[in-house]
């Protein structure tokens, strides 16, 4: 593959680095703000409705939530060590890291297809067939209506994160990544660490309550 040269608005290649990643910096700040106003609604309906938010949160499906936060904390570890690789010039090791973590995305999804599926089938689905015990209904129903809203949209950033990994793994296997340039994994690896933090602390507000005690 030919050198690596930075794109015709800057000057270097490091210039064009600090760059990309001070843009995926100020677009996770966005998505901060963006998953922070539903774990505000969270909590703020949590503390009003905290003994009906407990009995929802019991019937989770905390064994998949944990083996799913296990899939996830691999897969950053994979991400991390695949950037390490690619700034020591280890391109291919990177490569195959990157697809592994990809892969370990696609078990989380399946078995949070799995999760949905049961709570389907339970009746917590949050529409017409909703069933919960009477005396915390009313609570119950916002906890699996946020719980749904919030997963959701994780399940899809999650699935961007997927074809990006495997995308730059692809190109990193094709040899275009160096130790002078590996922008994109470096960028990619931010943004998949972040999808890791938010479903930690998916995971701490819907899988943990009401299990203590």
């Amino acid at each position: 593959m030919p050198e690596p040269r930075p794109t015709f608005q800057y000057a270097t290649l490091p210039q064009q680095h600090e760059a990309a990643e001070l843009g995926m910096w100020v677009f996770l700040a966005t998505e901060v703000l963006f998953f922070g106003g539903l774990i505000l609604a969270y909590l703020v309906y949590h503390h009003g409705y905290a003994a009906d938010f407990n009995a929802a949160g019991r019937e989770t499906k905390i064994a998949i939530g944990t083996a799913n936060t296990a899939i996830l904390l691999t897969s950053s570890f994979l991400v991390a060590w695949a950037v390490a690789a690619a700034k020591g010039g280890a391109s291919r090791v990177a490569a195959w890291l990157l697809w592994v973590a990809a892969i370990l995305g696609v078990v989380f999804l399946a078995l949070k297809g799995v999760e949905y599926t049961k709570e389907f089938h339970e009746g917590l689905f949050p529409g017409r067939n909703f069933q919960f015990d009477s005396v915390h209904e009313r609570g119950a129903r916002l906890f699996f209506l946020i719980y749904f809203i919030a997963t959701g949209l994780h399940a899809l950033h999650v699935s961007v994160g997927i074809i990006v990994l495997a995308v730059i793994g692809t190109r990193a296997r094709q040899g275009h990544y160096n130790s002078a340039y590996h922008s994109p994994i470096t960028v990619s690896g931010l943004y998949w660490h972040f999808v890791d933090a938010v479903w930690i602390v998916l995971f701490a507000l819907i899988y943990l309550p009401g299990r203590s005690g």
